[in-house]
């Protein structure tokens, strides 16, 4: 490793361990990985997340990290692979749904890595992905807000289509208050804080009362705003109830950290499996997040039910209503 190299690492990771023996995983030794992130740590969210992961992973598996913040183009993930292949590094995570068909394209020339990726379809060898089930959040988020709305007005406020969460926010305001007009915009990036606030102003000015800013880069500007205004919010990745007890109703929780323990633990003893994995409430690793002080006990107890229900069973209320020829409660 140059010096010029070690210092940009222990800048952003202060405490780097090294190994003094070898453990074998995955048919390599696992004593470095490598971090990729599309955006800087700072984010208040998911960028944070993956930093926090990693900082784990180090702690428990006494493994050296090397860490890249803002790689998004193919010829940067190109330039960082090669850095790690120098530096004998053997698991590298990209932190972002954007490296999973960055990864599947670069993959055949860096055979010794095996690569992880979040919430991207992958397929073939040396390749993994992450995927949170963010459909139940998003869904039991969206019942919430259709319980909680006085002005029958909610809004979603999404970095991407793709987001699955998006789709679940609707069907759960649907499914508990069907008279609720959902409005749904899309800033087409996780970071650009501006363009989330004129979707913001835009949507108070139709009259929405709850709103679900689903972008880590964005959310907590959102949140600021819907604290100024006297108005609701369901926090995102993190739970965001310190931002505003009387604001935050609840917040939809993605476990990060114990995404990284688990491929760390996996690939240390040669058992990370290649292909997409699922993972959501039942799990652990997503969760409804603690609730403010504006929802009442009785709706909390309510949203907790059906979140239990879910666990146990795998069906979504609207499927057990279709099973038991019911209706929304």
């Amino acid at each position: 490793m140059n010096k010029g190299k070690r210092i940009i690492i222990l800048f952003v990771i202060p405490l780097v361990l090294f190994l003094s023996g070898c453990q074998q995983a995955q048919g390599k030794p696992f004593e470095k990985v490598g971090l990729l992130l599309s955006h800087p740590i700072d984010d208040q969210g998911w960028n944070m997340k993956g930093y926090q992961g990693i900082l784990k992973v180090q702690s428990e598996f006494d493994v050296e990290v090397l860490m890249k913040e803002g790689v998004r183009s193919e010829g940067a993930v190109r330039k960082s692979l090669e850095e790690f292949e120098e530096e004998d590094v053997s698991l590298v995570i990209g932190h972002s749904q954007l490296y999973a068909d960055l990864f599947m394209k670069l993959k055949g020339d860096f055979p010794s890595i095996h690569f992880v990726s979040f919430n991207g379809d992958v397929e073939g060898e040396n390749i993994t992905s992450i995927h949170f089930n963010g459909y139940a959040m998003g869904y039991f988020a969206g019942m919430l807000a259709g319980e909680m709305t006085k002005t029958n007005t909610v809004g979603v406020i999404a970095a991407f289509p793709f987001q699955p969460e998006v789709e679940g926010f609707e069907d759960g305001v649907n499914y508990q208050a069907p008279e609720v007009d959902v409005k749904v915009d899309f800033v087409e990036s996780w970071v650009e804080e501006e363009a989330a606030l004129e979707i913001f102003e835009g949507m108070k000015n139709e009259g929405a009362d709850i709103y679900y800013p689903a972008g880590d880069g964005f959310h907590t500007a959102i949140i600021e705003e819907v604290k100024k205004e006297g108005l609701y919010a369901i926090g995102y990745v993190g739970d965001q109830l310190d931002l505003g007890v009387y604001t935050v109703l609840t917040s939809t929780v993605q476990e990060v950290e114990k995404m990284y323990e688990y491929v760390a633990e996996k690939f240390s003893k040669g058992e990370l499996e290649t292909g997409n994995k699922y993972f959501g409430f039942s799990d652990g690793v997503i969760s409804m997040g603690e609730y403010g002080k504006e929802v009442p006990s009785e709706t909390i107890s309510w949203l907790n039910e059906h979140v239990d229900t879910y666990i146990k069973t795998g069906h979504l209320p609207h499927e057990l209503d279709e099973s038991n020829g019911g209706g929304s409660q």
